[in-house]
């Protein structure tokens, strides 16, 4: 992955040469290429700020210098990260998502802002991300830009020595992490939970397990409510029965809108499928519905193919717009993954061949996209073969 980074104020950069950032870059992992904005200012002065259009406080940095180093370091295909306090809100998802690019450009606002010129300019030849840490405001981007730094590019493969250690983090799958401990077993008269030093590995497991319960429940109610219904033994997922089809319905319109968007395109079945089109549908899919707190928030359905022996295809994978990135798609893939029966030599899913989001995801789980226009119309089909089978040509 290559990082860029637009800022008046180089040095505030230097910790990325640091730690295991700095390290990442000696090996070759990353590429850190950090620029003086100034140096594409045109005047003795090397202005880069002006007084706003419209009066107010406070200065805008102008549009002049970012034209010229985005035509400098061609920033076209890249994707152009904005640390800004009206930006979404940075998140663990997010930094997955992130993570997936070949390359990143930290444009690091000071003073009022960037004129909002450069940021559309920016999006006529590069995706644009504007992204918050938090309701609160810094002096400029920079910071920001470490901050999310660190958070994407210790996702990386080869980043992270133990990769399993990614898993049990703080809001890797909805909940915080549980509290860690090491030696001494006393220190100041406090002692280390009894079940950590008892070499029972399961019931180590459930007692970190409600912890990360607890401590969600306490310091984070906003995500109880997600994380409850992520807990293996919480998440409600059973056959769909003819009486969800109507939920079905509302939530496959719901999840289809962006796929029409992404694909410029209103001819989705899912989109026009009443209730009994879809209630047709659970007799000839084996579908799950997933429910949290009574709302069904999620669905998935599989079949093994009537026309390709050893196929296990996945159907629409769905989960409801304000629910995703908390990882609940993840943990249905493998929920219908896990129900191939034996003999499955390969797994299929299909999706929209602009549909660059859902591509990124299969492609982490481990999928690769068949040459070719998929089984619909504007559709390209994925597949992953099973462990140990023989692969279907």
């Amino acid at each position: 992955m290559r990082l860029d980074y637009l800022t008046i104020f180089p040095e505030f950069l230097a910790p990325l040469r640091q730690s295991l950032t700095g390290k990442a870059a000696d090996k070759g992992l990353i590429e850190l290429h950090v620029h003086d904005l100034r140096e594409w200012a045109n005047d003795r002065h090397r202005t880069v700020d002006d007084a706003p259009f419209g009066g107010g406080a406070g200065m805008v940095m102008t549009p002049e210098p970012f034209g010229e180093a985005f035509d400098a370091l061609g920033i076209d295909g890249a994707t152009v990260v904005v640390p800004t306090p009206s930006g979404a809100p940075f998140s663990q998802a997010l930094a997955r998502e992130l993570a997936t690019r070949e390359r990143l450009v930290f444009l690091c606002g000071r003073y009022e802002g960037i004129d909002q010129r450069v940021l559309d300019h920016a999006a006529t030849r590069a995706e644009v991300v504007e992204v918050s840490l938090g309701d609160y405001v810094l002096n400029g981007g920079d910071v920001a830009a470490v901050a999310i730094t660190e958070a994407v590019v210790r996702l990386l493969p080869g980043f992270v020595g133990n990769a399993e250690s990614l898993v049990e983090e703080s809001h890797e799958d909805g909940l915080l992490e549980y509290p860690v401990y090491t030696k001494p077993p006393v220190w100041r008269d406090r002692a280390v939970p009894p079940v950590l030093l008892s070499g029972d590995h399961a019931a180590i497991a459930a007692w970190r397990h409600a912890q990360r319960l607890a401590r969600t429940a306490e310091r984070r109610p906003d995500l109880r409510h997600v994380a409850a219904a992520l807990d293996a033994g919480d998440l409600d997922v059973r056959p769909a029965q003819p009486a969800d089809a109507e939920e079905v319905a509302v939530l496959q319109r719901a999840c289809w809108l962006s796929e029409a968007v992404a694909n410029s395109t209103l001819d989705i079945p899912a989109l026009s499928e009443d209730a009994d089109e879809v209630r047709r549908g659970f007799a000839q899919w084996q579908t799950w519905v997933v429910r949290s707190g009574g709302r069904l928030v999620g669905s998935v359905p599989a079949r093994a193919s009537p026309e390709i022996p050893g196929q296990w295809e996945i159907g629409r994978l769905m989960v409801a717009p304000d629910l995703q990135g908390r990882g609940i798609g993840r943990a249905l893939l493998a929920y219908a993954e896990a129900a191939a029966p034996a003999g499955t030599r390969r797994l299929w899913i299909n999706t929209g061949t602009r549909s660059a989001a859902n591509l990124r995801r299969y492609r982490r789980a481990g999928y690769r996209a068949r040459p070719g226009e998929g089984r619909f119309a504007g559709t390209v089909d994925l597949v992953k073969d099973v462990p140990g089978a023989d692969a279907i040509s």
